[in-house]
């Protein structure tokens, strides 16, 4: 079992930055695929970030070039860097987490708000 925690958020002004992370408990972090989904009111959760356990990343076209994620295995964290953010960047953000290889999200945190004013 994997247990995921957020943090983080809160609110910025456009144009701001922010940086969430997520810390990860179990052995086999290094192992994982982990994922920023986020969801905003009234519309589905989407796809943000993701970084597979080999380091390769890949972004929603929306946030490229402004967003970063980055892993450090050794303490079991994920980050995300948030950069020129914008007002339709505002979401509940959330941390998840799969077997390296599986195209299931199986594990969630329990999601961080970030709100930005225009």
């Amino acid at each position: 079992q994997v247990q995921l925690v957020e943090s983080g958020g809160g609110l910025v002004q456009a144009g701001g930055s922010l940086r969430l992370s997520c810390a990860a408990s179990g052995r086999t972090f290094s192992s994982y695929d982990m994922g920023w989904f986020r969801q905003a009111p009234g519309k589905e959760r989407e796809f943000v970030a993701g970084i597979n356990w080999t380091g390769a990343r890949g972004y929603v076209d929306s946030v490229k070039g402004r967003f970063t994620m980055s892993r450090d295995n050794a303490k079991n964290t994920v980050y995300l860097q948030m950069t020129s953010l914008k007002p339709e960047d505002t979401a509940v953000y959330y941390c998840a987490a799969r077997d390296g290889g599986n195209p299931a999200w199986k594990y969630w945190g329990q999601g961080i708000q970030v709100t930005v004013s225009s």
